[in-house]
């Protein structure tokens, strides 16, 4: 059985890169396109086995072209595509990205498969999600299979809450280790996106629910909330190319240390790091490091 199982989506994305990012109304001519494979639950699946965890993907895919590459990108990765469902009616997700010329996104998904992946499709995968030392999912699919997948759990939850959308409590206190980014805490405590680290610790601590919370800045690092502790944990300075992947990237990384026994705050530093090596390159899958790789920014925080 695996140390990781992750549940969530998997999508085709086409990243442009553009000098600026559209207004609304605007139309933005782009100085070049590539497609990779992404999906937040895919790529966090491909980010945890390439830092050398076994890892099993749980989610759907449609009968395309764009599914079969999907669970062929996983598959190279080293992850176990047995609990992926191929659906007969709905298409495989997709994404659009564009990129400027500083870095920033936006993201356009249609979530096809993923969104018509529901509690009774999970069946199949029960015993790979119970087995997992580490339960690793988001909200690209529906909230009511992410509850289901939480009340299925044994080991570590692990939740990011991504794209942001409110969770009923239950869900929340099943939670051990919540991974939001600025907006999506701010939308979880009914408030402004937090501006600074002391910011999001405050808000941070006033969740009621999940046993720890673990927010990413971007470049500001990320801050830990537990039992009666706080922490700030500085990113490595870097150029940003394509932040696609970097949250991604640190959620795999977040669920490699903690399964490897580090403890959380240890376990951040690590994730932060990997989140840090993938916002320097193109891509989602693509960007998502080795360990070799991000060991090479040890001593740069």
């Amino acid at each position: 059985m695996p140390e990781i199982t992750v549940v969530g989506s998997l999508n085709l994305d086409t990243t442009v890169r553009v000098p600026h990012l559209p207004a609304p109304g605007e139309t933005v001519l782009g100085t070049g396109h590539f497609d990779d494979t992404g999906g937040k639950g895919a790529n966090q699946a491909v980010a945890a086995s390439r830092l050398g965890r076994s890892v099993a993907m749980v989610g759907q895919v449609g009968d395309d072209d764009a599914g079969r590459r999907l669970l062929s990108s996983l598959t190279a990765a080293g992850v176990d595509v047995a609990a992926v469902v191929v659906s007969g009616t709905a298409p495989s997700g997709v994404a659009v990205i564009t990129v400027d010329s500083v870095g920033e996104n936006m993201i356009v998904v249609d979530p096809g498969a993923n969104g018509a992946f529901r509690p009774s499709d999970l069946d199949p995968a029960l015993a790979v999600v119970a087995a997992a030392a580490v339960v690793l999912a988001q909200l690209e699919i529906p909230i009511e299979t992410v509850a289901s997948v939480v009340a299925a759990a044994t080991g570590l939850v692990i939740l990011n809450p991504a794209p942001a959308a409110l969770l009923d409590q239950e869900v929340l206190s099943s939670v051990d280790v919540l991974v939001p980014n600025a907006t999506e805490l701010g939308l979880l405590a009914g408030k402004p996106p937090p501006v600074t680290p002391a910011e999001a610790m405050a808000m941070a601590q006033r969740l009621d629910g999940p046993g720890a919370v673990v927010v990413t800045l971007g470049a500001a690092g990320a801050v830990v909330v537990g039992d009666g502790y706080t922490e700030h944990v500085p990113a490595p300075t870097i150029v940003a190319v394509d932040p696609t992947g970097a949250g991604d990237a640190f959620c795999g990384g977040l669920a490699d240390g903690l399964v490897t026994g580090e403890n959380l705050v240890d376990a951040v530093r690590w994730a932060v790091r990997c989140g840090a090596v993938a916002a320097t390159r193109w891509g989602a899958q693509a960007s998502l490091p080795t360990t070799e790789e991000v060991k090479a920014l040890e001593g740069t925080q």
